[in-house]
């Protein structure tokens, strides 16, 4: 393949016209160039009639024989079909760094036109390739900075918009009105708030502020006039009320039985008199004959 210049940026192939060599026939205009993510090579070509309308049609990048002021193909059958849901374009994408700090959005890169291996990003603070560049400030991202690539975002080294190159200047840059994605990003101050049951109406006084009232201290000594009650080692003994009883009427030897257990130690097991053991009255030893023996 024949090629004036073998890296060129995205948005000099949107809008080429792609004509067959044998005939000269216009197939399409290009309109996407599609991307295979894991390897970060441009792998096909998007075509229609027009930029907008026509029937989408796709084209592989190894089927390109010259790329200039138009594509050249060699006939019809360059146009294979493709699935899109395989590749994916990367425009829009987010570029963020390992601290989570965001670069910039995609909108567009530059690419070998040779063997299709994407060279560099391009990033702006808004990722739409519409938008000329001369309103926004675009910066270059080399593709050795990315660490990893998912669906919509790109992950590239801590520090790598240190080693970015500009390309343009946005106007809000020259005005002085803006700068790099990453310096505008500010960040988010939360005011301390006052409690909404501290919060107090203009013109209106505060309270002052009286300490609750506490109890008066123990006293931590005594005075030696104090009397103190000695309490034996086995603590204070409460007498327990005594239970009345109410005999039958005409009973008084009974009362007089109950009155004298309550005045009694329930604990003493001591008798009132001492016993006295009964004699024991054993049975006299006596001899028994013993029997003689018969002579026969």
């Amino acid at each position: 393949m024949a090629i004036s210049e073998q890296v060129q940026q995205r948005s000099d192939l949107i809008g080429t016209q792609v004509i067959t060599r044998n005939t000269g026939k216009k197939l399409g205009v290009i309109n996407q160039l599609w991307v295979d993510i894991d390897r970060r090579e441009v792998v096909a070509l998007g075509l229609r009639s027009t930029l907008i309308t026509g029937e989408q049609r796709y084209l592989f990048l190894e089927n390109v024989r010259q790329i200039g002021d138009v594509v050249l193909v060699d006939d019809d059958d360059a146009i294979e079909a493709v699935n899109p849901l395989n590749y994916s374009t990367l425009i829009g994408h987010e570029v963020i760094t390992e601290a989570g700090e965001v670069l910039g959005k995609v909108r567009g890169f530059k690419f070998d036109t040779v063997s299709g291996e994407i060279t560099a990003l391009v990033i702006a603070s808004l990722g739409l390739p519409l938008i000329p560049s001369q309103l926004i400030s675009t910066y270059e991202l080399p593709v050795e900075q990315i660490v990893s690539t998912g669906p919509d975002r790109i992950i590239v080294f801590e520090g790598t918009e240190d080693k970015m190159q500009q390309i343009t200047v946005g106007v809000l840059e020259r005005l002085g009105l803006g700068g790099a994605p990453w310096e505008n990003e500010e960040e988010d101050y939360i005011p301390t708030r006052t409690p909404t049951s501290n919060q107090l109406g203009s013109g209106q006084r505060v309270a002052p502020y009286v300490p609750p009232a506490t109890a008066a201290p123990a006293r931590d000594r005594w005075d030696e006039e104090d009397e103190w009650e000695t309490v034996p080692a086995g603590g204070r003994k409460t007498e327990e009320p005594k239970r009345a009883y109410a005999p039958p009427p005409g009973d008084q030897s009974e009362v007089k039985r109950w009155e004298d257990d309550l005045e009694k130690d329930a604990w003493d097991d001591r008798p009132e008199e001492e016993y006295k053991a009964p004699p024991l009255k054993l049975p006299e030893r006596q001899k028994i004959a013993e029997y003689e023996r018969e002579e026969s």
